[in-house]
């Protein structure tokens, strides 16, 4: 993941960007394209389709980029701006019932939707999906947010408009049913390899 940027050298990046400089736009598009794509293809599993939201972002913030005033809230307004454009492909597609893809239903129920760190178990990486695939909407979003889209609790408070005690809390309860889900899970499976 490509490092932070130091604050002055991103509101200057930000001004010269609004300017149209392409460099500007480069080191912008560096900096958040990889985070705001895996945020978005956890949550709709579907490479593709993040692939077109993570460019309609990426799109909306040029054209926004002039009325923008940095309050050191850049990451939130991005994300948000993407959860946005996600929900409104979903919605539409939701209204043209399309025919949905194999891939977008293994992502649906959770199998591949985040991309698997090299050295992984991949025995736990299974529990792991089958575990967020079982947690409710709300709480797969604050994990993904967190751990895929690496927002601090402050930045998914703002872009989610709640306070920041609520997404806290949120985050530790969504975290412990996760634990529990793959406590179960691995019980599952010691029981049935405990019975071959």
């Amino acid at each position: 993941m490509p490092q932070p940027l130091d604050k002055e050298y991103f509101q200057e990046t930000l001004r010269r960007a609004a300017e149209g400089d392409e460099e500007a736009w480069r080191v912008i598009v560096d900096a958040y394209s990889r985070r705001v794509f895996g945020l978005i293809r956890v949550s709709c599993g579907n490479a593709d389709l993040a692939e077109e939201i993570t460019q309609s972002t990426f799109c909306t913030i040029v054209s926004k980029i002039a009325s923008y005033t940095e309050q050191g809230r850049f990451e939130s307004w991005l994300f948000h701006i993407a959860m946005n454009r996600l929900r409104d492909e979903m919605r539409r597609r939701k209204r043209q019932a399309t025919p949905v893809e194999d891939e977008t239903l293994t992502g649906l129920i959770g199998a591949g939707a985040t991309p698997e760190p090299s050295g992984a178990d991949p025995v736990q990486s299974a529990q792991l999906q089958r575990a967020l695939a079982k947690l409710s909407d709300a709480d797969r979003q604050i994990v993904h947010l967190r751990h895929i889209g690496g927002l601090s609790f402050r930045q998914i408070a703002d872009l989610l408009e709640q306070p920041l005690g609520t997404v806290l809390a949120r985050q530790h309860r969504a975290l412990k049913k996760l634990r529990t889900l793959m406590e179960a899970d691995q019980g599952v499976d010691g029981d049935e390899e405990s019975k071959t």
